[in-house]
């Protein structure tokens, strides 16, 4: 099913009129009006208020609606179906529940291995992912740094000395005092 189509618009319809549709498809199929309809009638308008609120979500924020037109449109053939049971994307209910629905992204026969690649992809451009590598960076050189000067300052305190001599002259040190 067509996100636009659900909420009766065209596809340059401005974020002001995807607003104003989903309200009133909202005021007209939202399950709290429904509580006392027969069962075929409250589920039915439960179903159009989920499929409302999944256009609505997916239409008002630009990342996903660019994301939605991109995989709703095939450049040569017009529109495709997308949706509910739709082979690339849609809504799903999650395990266990019948109310909660949450989206996926199914990869297609061919396309397992490039979403795999994909996902890597988008997790290394986390910002999270980022700090946490500049953090390791910070300990590693840090580290570094503080082995290096150690071994500096050794030399400079202990001229001709290295540190294997200084611990063999402490360990019979302490055989002598026993």
């Amino acid at each position: 099913m067509d996100h636009y189509e659900v909420l009766g618009l065209s596809r340059n319809a401005t974020k002001e009129e995807i607003k104003e549709a989903f309200r009133k498809l909202a005021m007209e199929f939202h399950p709290d009006k429904h509580s006392h309809s027969s069962n075929s009638v409250r589920d039915a308008a439960t179903l159009r208020f989920k499929l409302a609120s999944h256009a609505y979500e997916t239409l008002i924020d630009d990342r996903k609606r660019a994301d939605y037109n991109h995989r709703s449109y095939n450049n040569n053939n017009g529109p495709t179906t997308t949706g509910f049971n739709s082979s690339s994307y849609g809504y799903s209910p999650r395990s266990g529940t019948n109310s909660s629905y949450g989206y996926y992204r199914r990869a297609r026969n061919g396309d397992a291995f490039v979403s795999k690649i994909e996902i890597a992809l988008r997790y290394l451009k986390t910002r999270s992912f980022l700090l946490n590598l500049a953090f390791a960076g910070v300990l590693l050189s840090g580290t570094v740094i503080i082995d290096t000067s150690r071994d500096a300052l050794w030399k400079m305190h202990n001229p001709g000395k290295s540190f294997e001599d200084a611990m063999e002259s402490v360990e019979k040190a302490k055989g002598v005092k026993r």
